[in-house]
């Protein structure tokens, strides 16, 4: 048994959870009341989604039984009107998400009462639907990637990203697909917290530090450590833009593995198969320090993803993509820290409000 170092979730001895909504910037007492079911993902790469399921019944409050959300002007429920979602206990709420409401949903079925479904994502919504054909010139990615979030209206927070990139061609694509193919390149992440735009390396994400117990906060897990995609380098090799001469990189210690203690995947590989080498000549580099880069990155995905961790945790805010979570109380080979990579807070009326998540390691305890 290991000694409990959790972070409480409440300050009182009471977990007061139901979730906070806001829609058009007012909390109103309809909502709180008839909420049923709310569904907020999220996940690397950005753009968040909700789902928040209400009963649509007047009857409900033992008030009549008329459609309690048809007034658009004094529910504020509607296509396009802003959404807040507050989790955690209720005497200190956390913001969870901060978007728009997309769609509607009315649902009814046999022997119940009718529901409204409001669908919502975050501010990266913009990046989805705005598809375009353009020329971005050569210079810093920090430089280009702020030029792209001011044409959407985002305000930029951008750690590091000072690599020297080549002139970039956008072809028939949406903003949020290029900036995810190209940050994807240097290892770089971007995600909406607030109203902004936050992008930068997977080694600088810093989004706090969560313990979990099994049987206290840490309901139920699964780890997985997996050699199938394992490697023990990767290799590029290319053509240099400016002079035309070969480009070759193989991954070094610069590769970025991620939190976590134990043996590497690629040393079970080495030693279990042999040495095992991706080689990488789909995508162009603009010179050898990109090749260089590009030959980490690739080795850093697959890499952190030895160890993978599916599991289910007493609603907490403090979980979301980039959390550094460690687990405790489970197989000694297995308790370690792990990076999520998704997060689902889920909240019902039969099981309250739990989290769930995905998080991955590139390290397995001995």
């Amino acid at each position: 048994m290991t000694n409990n170092t959790e972070s409480p979730v409440a300050e009182t001895g009471v977990y007061r959870v139901r979730p906070l909504v806001e829609i058009g910037d007012e909390r109103l007492p309809i909502v709180q009341t008839l909420l049923s079911e709310l569904v907020l993902n999220e996940a690397e790469g950005g753009l968040s989604s909700l789902e928040i399921r209400l009963r649509n019944s007047t009857g409900v409050g033992g008030s009549g039984n008329g459609l309690a959300f048809e007034d658009e002007a004094t529910t504020h429920v509607a296509l396009g009107q802003p959404v807040k979602v507050f989790g955690g206990d209720e005497t200190d709420p956390v913001e969870l998400f901060r978007g728009t409401i997309t769609a509607l949903e009315y649902v009814h079925e046999e022997g119940d009462d009718p529901h409204l479904i409001i669908l919502a994502e975050d501010a990266l919504q913009a990046a989805r639907m705005s598809r375009r054909t353009r020329l971005h010139p050569a210079g810093p990615l920090r430089d280009l990637v702020i030029t792209v979030a001011n044409d959407l209206g985002l305000s930029p927070v951008i750690t590091e990203l000072s690599d020297e990139v080549d002139a970039q061609m956008q072809v028939n694509e949406t903003d949020l697909a290029f900036l995810r193919r190209l940050l994807g390149r240097f290892d770089a992440d971007l995600q909406i917290v607030g109203s902004e735009l936050h992008i930068s390396p997977r080694r600088e994400v810093a989004r706090g530090d969560v313990t979990l117990e099994l049987n206290s906060q840490l309901i139920n897990v699964r780890v997985l450590a997996d050699l199938a995609h394992q490697v023990t380098k990767v290799s590029f090799a290319g053509w240099d833009v400016a002079s035309g001469e070969r480009l070759t990189a193989d991954s070094n210690q610069a590769a970025d593995l991620g939190v976590g203690d134990g043996r590497k995947g690629s040393t079970f590989i080495s030693e279990s198969f042999g040495e095992r080498v991706e080689h990488c000549g789909n995508l162009a580099a603009y010179d050898q320090t990109e090749a260089q880069a590009l030959a980490n990155t690739l080795f850093s995905r697959r890499a952190r993803q030895f160890v993978t961790v599916t599991a289910t945790a007493l609603g907490n805010p403090a979980i979301r993509v980039g959390t550094n979570v460690r687990l405790e109380g489970i197989s000694p080979r297995f308790a370690n820290t792990y990076y999520v990579t998704e997060a689902c807070h889920r909240f019902g009326l039969s099981e309250g409000y739990q989290t769930e998540f995905i998080a991955e390691s590139a390290y397995l305890g001995v």
